[in-house]
Formats: C-alpha cells, sequence, structure tokens
C-alpha cells in the first residue's frame, strides 16, 4: 500500500493524503509500545503525517511520539499538535492567551523532544481571548523557528473568515489548514467554513471521517451494539455519553436514510473490492478541498485497513454522486435561494463555490 501526497492549502508542505490521529495513544489498551507498532507501521505504509494535541490523555499522546520521533528522520515527517485545552489548575492554564500558548509550546517541544513543530494549530475559539492576540503569538513562535505552519480546527464559518482575513491584512502568518469533523453523516461544514477555505485556499483535514464508527459498516439494523463493538457499542449501553462525533446508535437504528446510505456504500465496497469504511473515507479523498484524512487506530490491523482508502482506486463519478445524494443535509434559508438564484451565474475566472459542486 502507498500513499499519495498532497499540499497542505496554499502552502509548500506536502502531507500524505491519510493523516495518523494520536487521540487513542495512552488511553486503555494502547500503551506506548502499541503505539510505537502502529507509527512504524504507519511510516512503512508511506505515511509522513501525525496528528496530536496536548491535552490527548493530558500530554501522554506527545510524550509517547517523542519517545518514538527520537529514533526517527525528524525532516522526513510532518508533526502537528494543538492548544487551547485545559493543561492545569491555574487560571492561565487554558485558552489562547499568549501566556497559555507560549508555555504550552515549550511544553509540547518538550514532550515530543523535538526543535519544531510543523504544524501548531488552535484546537477551538476562545471567546474570552481576541484573535489579534493568539495570532501574534503564533507569529512570535514561527519568527523563533519553533513552529513552520499554522492552522485552526473547530472554526464556525465567520470565525474563519475573520482569522483568515487579519492574517492576509494583518501581516499575521497564513492559515493553511481547517481541522473540522466532516464524513457522510457531517456535511455542514460545506454551507460555510468549506466556502471561506475554497475562496482562501486552506486546506481541510477531516476528523471522525467514520463518525465514531457509525460508517464502517459493522453494525446490523435492529441489533444493539455489544459494549466490546466500539465507541458505537459503549455509547449503545448508556446513551448520556452520545456524541456529535460518536452518535447513539437509537439515532440512526430507524434512520430509513441512514440505511439507504450505506446499502449504496456496502455496493460501491463490494464492486471495488473494499470495505464501507474505505468508502467512507475515499468519499472524502475525493474532495478537491481535501488534502489528507485524519484517521485513528487502536491496532495495526485496524491502520492497515484505513489506509486501503489511501490510493490506487476511485469511486466514479456515479458512485459519488449517488453517496452526494443519498448523504445529503437539509438545506436551511439562506444558501438554498442563494444557491437557485446563482444556478447559471458562473464566472470561470472566480473560485468556485464548494456546495453548489458538491451538494
Amino acid at each position: 500500500m502507498v500513499m499519495e501526497y498532497n499540499y497542505l492549502g496554499r502552502s509548500g508542505l506536502r502531507v500524505s493524503n491519510i493523516c495518523l490521529g494520536t487521540m487513542t495513544f495512552g488511553r486503555e489498551g494502547v500503551d506506548a509500545a502499541l503505539s510505537h507498532q502502529i507509527l512504524d507501521r504507519f511510516v512503512a505504509l508511506g505515511g509522513n503525517f501525525i496528528d496530536t494535541a496536548n491535552v490527548y490523555s493530558r500530554g501522554i499522546s506527545e510524550t509517547i511520539i517523542g519517545q518514538w520521533l527520537v529514533k526517527q528522520k525528524r525532516e522526513g515527517l510532518v508533526i502537528a499538535t494543538k492548544v487551547r485545552g485545559t493543561m492545569g489548575e491555574g487560571v492561565n492554564d487554558v485558552g489562547l492567551g499568549r501566556k497559555h500558548i507560549l508555555q504550552s509550546c515549550e511544553e509540547s517541544l518538550k514532550r515530543l523532544q523535538t526543535d519544531y513543530i510543523d504544524l501548531y494549530q488552535i484546537h477551538c475559539y476562545d471567546d474570552a481571548v481576541p484573535p489579534e492576540e493568539w495570532l501574534g503569538a503564533l507569529r512570535d513562535l514561527v519568527t523563533a523557528g519553533k513552529v513552520r505552519y499554522i492552522g485552526v480546527s473547530n472554526l464556525c464559518g465567520w470565525q474563519l473568515q475573520k482569522v483568515v482575513d487579519l492574517c492576509k491584512y494583518e501581516k499575521f502568518p497564513p492559515i493553511i489548514s481547517l481541522q473540522q469533523q466532516y464524513s457522510l453523516l457531517c456535511r455542514h461544514p460545506e454551507f460555510e467554513e468549506f466556502q471561506v477555505c475554497k475562496n482562501e485556499g486552506v486546506g481541510v483535514l477531516p476528523w471522525s471521517p467514520l463518525k465514531g464508527g457509525i460508517l464502517t459498516g459493522k453494525y446490523k439494523r435492529g441489533v444493539q451494539p455489544g459494549k466490546s463493538e466500539g465507541r458505537i457499542g459503549v455509547i449503545a449501553q448508556d446513551e448520556s455519553k452520545a456524541l456529535q462525533s460518536a452518535p447513539a446508535w437509537s439515532k440512526y437504528d430507524s434512520n430509513e436514510n441512514y440505511w439507504k446510505l450505506m446499502a449504496a456504500m456496502e455496493k460501491c465496497a463490494t464492486k471495488a473490492g473494499k470495505t464501507v469504511a474505505q468508502v467512507a473515507l475515499r468519499w472524502l479523498l475525493q474532495k478537491d478541498v481535501v488534502p489528507s484524512v485524519i484517521i485513528g487506530a487502536t491496532s495495526v490491523k485496524q491502520l492497515e485497513d484505513n489506509v486501503g482508502a489511501a490510493s490506487n482506486w476511485q469511486l466514479s463519478k456515479e458512485q459519488m454522486d449517488e453517496l452526494d445524494t443519498l448523504s445529503e443535509p437539509d438545506i436551511p434559508y439562506p444558501y438554498e435561494m442563494i444557491w437557485r438564484f446563482n444556478k447559471e451565474r458562473v464566472n470561470s475566472f472566480l473560485p468556485k463555490s464548494f456546495v453548489q459542486n458538491q451538494l
């Protein structure tokens, strides 16, 4: 299996089209030894892009990566991490204030055992801090050589446009990536955020591409998943633990549209000799706003299965169109009206609308 490599947004940084997400590193069942096996196999399969965050297992994920990283050829890898979450008991140990960002970067560098971070991302917007403050802190980290590129995660449309404009007109380093939840069951970012990405040259890094496992095809209608059957199975026993990225099984068990989508995905998988999960990942990889998809893995086998989506096959236009149609979200006002009025208003010299081409 060989991965493909794409430029990350409007930058010269090339990344494998599968990014290894490491949120599970350091959690129960995924110790340092297993994590290092997964990292070794990922690199052997052609992966060069690894994503973590300081809050993952409260720094343990970064520490595990650092223990592995010192034995690797550092320049051949693209290491991404994030800042914003709570990392201590102090009043300044959370958020996007300058003090917390500078301190967090130093701590991440120590845990990762590296002199620089390739992609430093804010984990979410901070309503308590003006973006000029955290962009200024990130600019200083870039100037100091401790960070190479900056990105954002979990922003809504107006926030992303505001930040992109500040970078453009106030001389902050450009935002090259948006890490956002995106899948066949989460397409709402197409309404706003991805419009900004298309217009401004920001690459999209989808997280939760399998929606917590609900897009793997391993669950059956009318059969509640058991506790040992992944995150969806655990949540099925206690739906108070449900998240948007790992939803309650009851939300989909009686959802006719979901089962129609799953049937179409199974048909695509059978025709291509692939798995349903690989079809879900391939659908994302064929969206031109997506340079790389973030996958998690708790075993080497799971990693290998997911990497099978990376290259040497394609979903046909007809298959993509069918999956697009079956997964289409409700189009609220004013989007439906704007798109209907502009359906015939096409100017080839302007950036194409993401939604008009995808929904």
